[in-house]
């Protein structure tokens, strides 16, 4: 039986929506950097524990705190990187949206040092 990678147990316990927790698990120096030129308002770079609070803070008052990630797959490259497809779904404007993203995670020593979220925003779906 294989062996869970050390990263990927990481992210298992990573919750960014338990605030106690967060500065925990982030590098002193975390950076989020959020790509999606379809949300101007929200896309950019985010820094520290209070930095990435502040951008799901952002997400929960543009989808009326609907938002929430729901994680596909995971793979670790190499020591230091793990890539995840995860897919959001959310309301907006009153209808209920699906998008698919990959995030990109840097883990050194342990803990998140940046991540990069980048939402496929001209996939998403209405249901």
């Amino acid at each position: 039986m294989e062996k869970e990678h050390p990263n990927i147990r990481i992210l298992n316990k990573f919750d960014p929506s338990n605030s106690s927790t967060i500065g925990e698990m982030l590098a002193e120096d975390f950076v989020w950097h959020y790509i999606n030129p379809e949300l101007p308002e929200v896309e950019g770079d985010y820094y520290g524990s209070s930095g990435l609070i502040d951008f799901f803070k952002k997400l929960a008052v543009g989808t009326n705190g609907s938002f929430k990630v729901n994680p596909i797959s995971a793979f670790p490259m190499g020591d230091e990187l793990v890539i995840t497809h995860v897919r959001d779904t959310m309301m907006l404007d009153g209808e209920s949206m699906e998008i698919e993203a990959v995030v990109l995670w840097c883990i050194i020593d342990g803990k998140i040092k940046e991540a990069w979220d980048i939402p496929v925003s001209h996939t998403a779906t209405f249901k």
